[in-house]
């Protein structure tokens, strides 16, 4: 159906290109809809609504005109039953058995890569998680690296080249508050004690690493590596070892969840190498900055911010978004000219003073570099209440206390379930449901059930499972034509998805191409007695599967062949479907 759906398309933009003629204009974009209502049609044109006020004229009129046009085209011959003009002047198209039919050919033939495009050798870098180590990773970097990690795959089924990439602070108040809470604990005190920091870290990881510590250990994290030396007096010492067994932790968290990176940049780093300094003399040799009070201001109202920003302050130091702007000079520098942030909703007030220092450097970058995705923070719920506190962390629930609490599948997929910028509650009880509440088991469930119809019909048929001669012209009963619809819907909602960083569309999705094959599986019987029919069916079972495990690879949720519920047996499946 990907080839019908282009077929159509340039007969639009034909029909469409001799309707502007015809009145002297320029030719719009052919471009297709999907009615809200099923009864509407399979597809819908709003082309003459939209050229109703350029040309002046009546928009049934002009639908009634583009029809007579489109009724010429072979496309439209081949693969349109009707065309129809609604309201104010709508045409639905009713697309033709064969149409729908098609996509399942096309599905089994593309296999993992239907949906996906061919290499557009973009270089893509996708920032996400950027946790300081400080503490485990708690449930609001969890929904920051579902995003982040589903953003990357969405990318990369478009043909882009992405790269995953780690930011954090390995220096600063907060380094310095975590090496200072773990010398305390190897000193013997603890939070409530006297001379115990009022900014130190009270989780009991604390403890951990300073027992790590005293017992000289090796700790090794992606990034990397550092044996402690067990003296309590060498602050240095202890913050670096604190900081190799966060990082540590985290990858294992990190892994727990799926999520892997290609490359880990140090805030330090920026320092270290000149780059912030660098990046303050080309803002000043640009002409935007000022001196005032002692400070160095960046002229950002001229680039839209509400007020003008100190760079460096009275006392030397720099403001926080400094190295901000010499890290996203770096990544442009790179080679990255499409740069995406994942990150809280906290960091909006830093997305215009960036932005405004990368342009002011003069090099050409352009005014909305880098795009962002921001993210409110989540609630957990657990036996009807708020769970606010982890005694591993400290503080917020961990990911990995989710993980523990449900599993990977569940966390991955609830915490992209929802668009970002949109309030979130995590019910761990309805994660653990075995039911049709559970979002993720109702799409999981769809596959499980497919493979079990499919090993039902190997028992009895053999031979495997490949349908590539069945007679897809039998497939013609309503619930078939609403599931291949649904399945031709796939590789556009991936591209749309992928343009707007909306995964949550896959998880809408899923459930909706999960609810077509529970509706067809309680509307019509598989192992039939006609041979033909039987295999028609077969192969549109199989390629729905591929669908669903398509999508759900791109959110990293598994598409389990069984589940731990009472899906039948081969042989019971056998006699289930038959009944």
């Amino acid at each position: 159906m990907i080839q019908v759906k282009q077929d159509l398309r340039q007969a639009l933009q034909t029909a469409l290109a001799q309707l502007a003629g015809e009145a002297g204009v320029a030719t719009p974009e052919a471009n297709f809809e999907s009615p809200k209502q099923a009864s509407h049609g399979d597809l819908a044109v709003t082309s003459a609504m939209q050229l109703a006020r350029p040309l002046k004229k009546n928009p049934r009129e002009l639908a009634q005109r583009l029809v007579d046009l489109l009724d010429q085209q072979p496309a439209v011959q081949r693969w349109v039953q009707a065309l129809e003009i609604a309201g104010p002047g709508f045409i639905n198209l009713r697309l033709a058995a064969a149409a729908k039919q098609a996509v399942v050919a096309e599905v089994l033939t593309a296999q993992d890569s239907f949906g996906s495009q061919p290499r557009s050798g973009k270089k893509v870098m996708v920032e996400f998680v950027s946790a300081n180590p400080t503490g485990p990773l708690h449930v609001g970097h969890g929904r920051n690296a579902a995003l982040g990690d589903c953003i990357c795959s969405l990318l990369q089924s478009q043909g882009d080249e992405v790269l995953r990439e780690f930011y954090y602070n390995d220096a600063g108040v907060q380094i310095n508050n975590l090496g200072l809470s773990v010398q305390r604990r190897l000193q013997g005190l603890k939070p409530g004690d006297a001379g115990w920091p009022e900014a130190a870290y009270n989780g009991d990881y604390i403890a951990d690493i300073a027992a790590d510590f005293a017992a000289r250990k090796t700790v090794q994290a992606d990034d990397r590596s550092f044996t402690a030396s067990g003296d309590v007096n060498d602050l240095h010492a202890i913050t670096q070892f604190a900081v190799a067994f966060l990082r540590h932790e985290q990858d294992l968290d990190l892994r727990a969840f799926g999520v892997h990176f290609d490359h880990y940049f140090l805030e330090s780093s920026l320092y270290t190498s000149g780059r912030v300094e660098d990046t303050v003399k080309r803002l000043v040799a640009a002409g935007k900055t000022y001196e005032e009070g002692g400070a160095l201001w960046l002229r950002t109202t001229d680039y839209g911010d509400d007020k003008d920003r100190v760079m460096r302050k009275q006392d030397g130091s720099y403001t926080y978004f400094v190295p901000d702007v010499a890290y996203h000079l770096a990544k442009f520098e790179r080679g990255y000219s499409k740069v995406i942030n994942v990150q809280g909703s906290d960091h909006h007030g830093t997305v215009a003073r960036v932005r405004a220092g990368l342009q002011a450097v003069g090099l050409g970058i352009p005014a909305g570099y880098p795009d962002y995705v921001l993210y409110k923070m989540i609630a957990v719920m657990k036996g009807g209440q708020e769970v606010k506190m982890s005694k591993r962390a400290g503080t917020s629930v961990s990911v990995r206390d989710l993980i523990d609490w449900t599993s990977r599948d569940a966390v991955r997929f609830f915490l992209i379930s929802r668009k970002a910028d949109t309030e979130f509650t995590f019910d761990v009880d309805l994660a653990l449901k075995a039911n049709d509440e559970n979002p993720v088991f109702y799409v999981q469930y769809a596959h499980a059930r497919i493979c079990s119809v499919l090993a039902a019909y190997e028992q009895q048929h053999g031979g495997g499972q490949h349908f590539e001669d069945a007679h897809l012209s039998l497939l013609t009963a309503p619930s078939e034509a609403a599931l291949m619809v649904k399945l031709a819907e796939y590789p556009e909602m991936l591209t749309r998805a992928a343009a707007e960083f909306a995964p949550h569309d896959v998880a809408f999705y899923l459930r909706e191409l999960a609810a077509a094959f529970h509706a067809y599986y309680a509307a019509e019987r598989f192992l039939v007695d006609d041979v033909a029919l039987a295999r028609a069916r077969m192969a549109l079972l199989a390629a729905t599967a591929q669908v669903l495990r398509n999508a759900l690879a791109v959110l990293g949720v598994s598409a389990p062949a069984s589940m731990n519920r009472d899906i039948p047996s081969a042989a019971a499946a056998a006699a289930e479907v038959n009944a």
